[in-house]
């Protein structure tokens, strides 16, 4: 087979390459240069250099053929702009998952199909698999790596049926430890080098640095809510449907400032978000204070203290019908129906218990234990076993 791989430069895709390579399959190496500007990162020098020099001495290494290809303008307008656009209205994307659904896994893998590949590889911890129906139709499964520390199945979570057809994974039947013992034996360069920080191509950036470009810092207050507020001793009401309930339990509490007390001010609440404690500047606490909530409109962020309070909690999250997305659309459910699952809505979240309900109006996703810093625009997926079969952004 002849086989694309997105080559970035690491020790992962450097690793997916030689594993094919030694497979048999013709290779041709791919470098994605999706980011030119160089100033909101924290390097002095420009990442993609280096990265496409180190991708350069991997593909020399292994003898494959190696081009660039300039993607920065469509990553700027898909993931950057789509960035900007989100914390702008106060919620919180991954711009990982988007970059994998709009760019390595759509437009990339259409260049690496026009070059006759048949398919497209990249250095992802996960799995793709294939089973066949009672029909006859190859339906593909999206699973788990094997390595539980570097499980990257998530950031893959809105990938279609035709994207993983074409898809490769190779090392996620190994481990990390695994891939680097390999990269060292052949001699890659790339193989003790650190894994890539930051936003997915950009490299390590300062987050309200590089939404300042876009977004102007504007001065607002920081507003404490307490523990014993009446706004946390409201009583659970009876409800007359399933739906009702999960309506109430995934709601947004609707803070004002008179709800409490004003401890300081902040440079802008598009710059923040659910669950931060970093960066606030906030003194005079035994325990570090967390946003709650954010008022867009007014500019206002609320803040309470410590990592258990009730403000951070919920035990349910909704997803609008227009922003799901099925892996496995032979499992999505029906009007009425529900699904026993495991869920994240975070990359390095734990898998929680959790059920699936699917209404006319929305979709829910109610969770056995309450969950801490649930944020609109977060990505929820689900599981059942090591298959990833769902996602949606959290409305």
């Amino acid at each position: 087979m002849k086989i694309v791989v997105g080559l970035s430069g690491g020790v992962d895709s450097s690793v997916t390459a030689y594993l094919l390579q030694q497979q048999g399959h013709e290779v041709v190496a791919l470098f994605m240069r999706n980011w030119n500007d160089a100033s909101v990162t924290l390097e002095d020098e420009c990442p993609w250099i280096e990265d496409s020099n180190d991708a350069l001495m991997v593909a020399q290494k292994l003898g494959i053929p190696f081009q660039v290809i300039d993607m920065s303008e469509l990553y700027k307008e898909r993931i950057v702009d789509y960035m900007f656009a989100e914390y702008e209205k106060g919620r919180t994307p991954n711009p990982d998952v988007l970059c994998n659904r709009e760019v390595k896994f759509d437009v990339f893998m259409k260049t690496a199909m026009s070059l006759g590949a048949d398919k497209v590889a990249t250095g992802h911890y996960a799995r793709v698999n294939s089973t066949f129906d009672e029909n006859g139709k190859e339906i593909f499964h999206l699973l788990a790596g094997k390595d539980n520390n570097k499980d990257q199945s998530y950031f893959l979570c809105q990938l279609s049926q035709d994207q993983l057809s074409k898809a490769l994974f190779p090392i996620g039947e190994l481990t990390k430890p695994q891939v680097r013992e390999i990269a060292k034996e052949i001699g890659l360069v790339t193989a003790d080098k650190k894994d890539s920080q930051g936003l997915c191509f950009i490299g390590k950036v300062s987050l309200p640095q590089f939404l300042q470009q876009q977004l102007k810092p504007k001065e607002g207050e920081i507003v404490e809510i307490f523990k014993d507020s009446p706004l946390f001793s409201e009583e659970i009401p009876e409800f007359s449907s399933k739906e009702e309930e999960l309506i109430f339990l995934s709601r947004k509490i609707d803070y004002k400032k008179a709800d409490g007390k004003v401890i300081g001010k902040h440079q802008g609440a598009q710059f923040f978000t659910i669950g931060q404690s970093k960066g606030l500047g906030i003194g005079g606490h035994k325990e570090s204070c967390f946003i709650v909530s954010r008022d867009m409109e007014n500019n206002i962020i609320f803040v309470g203290e410590g990592s258990h309070f009730p403000g951070l909690y919920k035990k349910a999250l909704k997803v609008d019908n227009a922003e799901l997305h099925w892996v496995r659309e032979d499992m999505k459910l029906k009007n009425g129906e529900s699904m026993e699952v495991m869920s994240r809505f975070r990359y390095r979240q734990s898998l929680q218990k959790a059920t699936l309900y699917q209404f006319e109006d929305a979709f829910y996703i109610e969770f056995e234990e309450a969950q801490s810093a649930i944020a609109e625009g977060q990505f929820a997926s689900w599981y059942i076993d090591d298959e990833l079969i769902g996602s949606g952004v959290i409305a």
